[in-house]
C-alpha cells in the first residue's frame, strides 16, 4: 500500500480547488486501525465540520492532514504555500509560569503590538492583551487561542474542538465568531467535535466519523441518516438545532445582532430551523 502527503501548485488555493483534501486515508498505530478509508476535501468559504464519538479517530485525521503523522496509506494534498492557522483543543499552562495573552501570541511570531491588538479585537478581547494567561475564563482562553491562529493571515483555519471548556452560550458564541471570520476573510475552516447541537448548525458540510466516514452531507440530511443516529440515539432530530448562516446581520459577543455595515456582504441571509 501506499501513501502521499505531497503539495500541489499554490495556484489551487484559489477558485473551486480544495485548500486541503484526503483520499482513502488509513491509519494504524500500535496494531489498531485508527482511520480507515477516509476520504473529504475543504475548499475556500467552506466550513467542513467532522463529528465522532470519542476514539473515533477525529484528532488522528486532523494529525494526518497536517502532516503532523503519516499515513499508512491514502494521500494528503495541500497546495504549495497554503497559510494554515491551528487552533489546538486546550493548551496546559503551569499555574506558576509568568505567561501574558501578548507573550503567548509573540512565541512564535515577533509582531507589533497594534498587529496582536488588531487580532485580539477581532476576537473580542483587546482588553486582555496583558492578562495572564492563567486567569483567562474558558471562553477567553479559546478566542485568545483563535486570535493566535489568525497571526498566519491563514487561508484555512483547523480546529481541534473550538468548544472545549465553553459552556452553551460561550459556545454559540465562538462558532458565531468562526463564521464571521470565514464570512469577511473567505478562508476554509475545518473544524472537529463532539459536540452537536451547535456545531452541526455551524456546518456547511458534517462528515460523521466513526473510523471510518459514516456519512456525509449538509447538517439536516446528515441528522436524517441511519448511522448518524445510530451513533448518536440519545440526540434525535428535535434535539438538533439545525440552521446555515446567509448573514444580513453581524454577531456581537455578547449575543447581541446587528445589520450589517456597507464593508459586509449584504448578500448573506440567516435561516433558522
Amino acid at each position: 500500500m501506499k501513501f502521499e502527503n505531497r503539495p500541489t501548485d499554490s495556484r489551487a488555493t484559489h477558485g473551486d480547488a480544495p485548500l486541503l483534501e484526503a483520499i482513502g486515508l488509513g491509519l494504524e498505530r500500535g496494531g489498531r486501525t485508527l482511520l480507515h478509508e477516509v476520504s473529504l476535501s475543504v475548499r475556500r468559504g467552506q466550513v467542513v465540520v467532522v463529528i465522532g464519538p470519542n476514539g473515533a479517530g477525529k484528532t488522528s485525521l486532523l494529525r494526518v492532514m497536517l502532516g503532523l503523522w503519516q499515513p499508512t496509506h491514502g494521500e494528503v494534498h495541500r497546495p504549495r504555500g497554503l497559510r494554515i492557522g491551528y487552533m489546538p483543543q486546550s493548551i496546559q499552562v503551569d499555574p506558576i509560569l509568568p505567561l501574558s495573552v501578548r507573550r503567548f501570541m509573540t512565541l512564535r511570531y515577533r509582531l507589533p503590538k497594534h498587529v496582536l491588538l488588531d487580532r485580539l479585537r477581532e476576537v473580542g478581547i483587546p482588553h486582555l492583551l496583558d492578562a495572564p494567561l492563567q486567569h483567562l475564563s474558558g471562553g477567553e482562553m479559546q478566542r485568545a487561542l483563535l486570535a493566535r491562529a489568525l497571526l498566519a493571515d491563514p487561508d484555512l483555519l483547523v480546529l481541534d474542538e473550538p468548544d472545549q471548556g465553553v459552556d452553551v452560550g460561550g459556545q454559540a458564541e465562538v462558532f458565531d465568531l468562526i463564521d464571521r471570520l470565514r464570512t469577511r476573510t473567505g478562508c476554509g475552516v475545518l473544524m472537529v467535535s463532539h459536540e452537536l447541537h451547535l456545531v452541526m448548525a455551524a456546518a456547511d458540510t458534517v462528515v460523521c466519523l466513526n473510523q471510518h466516514v459514516c456519512c456525509t452531507g449538509r447538517p439536516e440530511e446528515v441528522s436524517r441518516h441511519p448511522e448518524y443516529q445510530r451513533l448518536f440515539p440519545e440526540t434525535g432530530l428535535a434535539g438538533i438545532g439545525i440552521y446555515t448562516h446567509r448573514h444580513n446581520h453581524v454577531h456581537g459577543l455578547a449575543g447581541d445582532v446587528r445589520p450589517v455595515d456597507a464593508c459586509q456582504d449584504p448578500g448573506h441571509t440567516h435561516d433558522a430551523r
